[in-house]
Parts: structure tokens; sequence; C-alpha cells
């Protein structure tokens, strides 16, 4: 099972994205990513932390597959903690690397970002 914890859920991914998580995880389960205000403390930040530790061991001590991860991708603080807590934990934490394409239009830039894989940390 993938776990995806982002603010993008898995039902906008490309087809190319999808196929990747199902193929190399079997599953995937979307866990909206938490708001992290701007003004948390970093003690704050550390609880959500741990508390999303605890949702996803439950998950994951759920899963019928002894392939698992949590691909984690947000606010870099609250990223930081948490992969790290499930790093210690023993679960592994991918990330979803892309190539980035900017265009500029009439002055506006549009970006389009192609996924290339998902990367284990």
């Amino acid at each position: 099972m993938l776990i995806n914890l982002s603010n993008h859920p898995s039902s906008s991914w490309s087809d190319r994205q999808l196929k990747s998580a199902k193929k190399k995880f079997n599953s995937i389960v979307d866990v909206k990513f938490p708001e992290i205000s701007p003004y948390a403390t970093s003690k704050q930040v550390e609880l959500k932390a741990h508390s999303y530790l605890k949702k996803l061991k439950k998950l994951l001590a759920d899963s019928p597959h002894k392939n698992n991860a949590v691909h984690l991708m947000g606010e870099f603080s609250f990223f930081y903690s948490l992969s790290n807590l499930l790093k210690k934990s023993g679960i592994r934490v991918v990330v979803s690397t892309t190539n980035r394409i900017v265009e500029e239009l009439e002055g506006k830039k549009i970006v389009t970002f192609n996924f290339i894989k998902f990367r284990e940390l």
C-alpha cells in the first residue's frame, strides 16, 4: 500500500503516476495533508507529526501488502519531522520526482509538472 499524504489526492495524478504507484505498491490510500499554520511553533508541528505517525501506523498495520510506503509531500517543517519519525519506525518514505516545465505566455507563467518516478528517502 502507498499512503499518499500530500495536498494532491491520487485522483488528480497522471496516468503514469497512478500506474507506477499501483505497480510498485498495489494500492493507494489518500490521507489529506494537515494545515500547518505559519505561526505554529516547532513543538506544535512536532506534536502534529507524532499524531500523524500514529494514524499512519494504524493504516499500515491493516495493510494486506508487505510492500508499503508513505508518499510524503508538503510543508517542509512537518515533512522533516514526520519523515524522520517514519524512518525511525522502519516505515519507508517516498517522494515523487517530476520534470518542471515553465512556459511564459502574455506575462503569466504556466508551470507543468510531469511525473518521473517515486524516490525513496
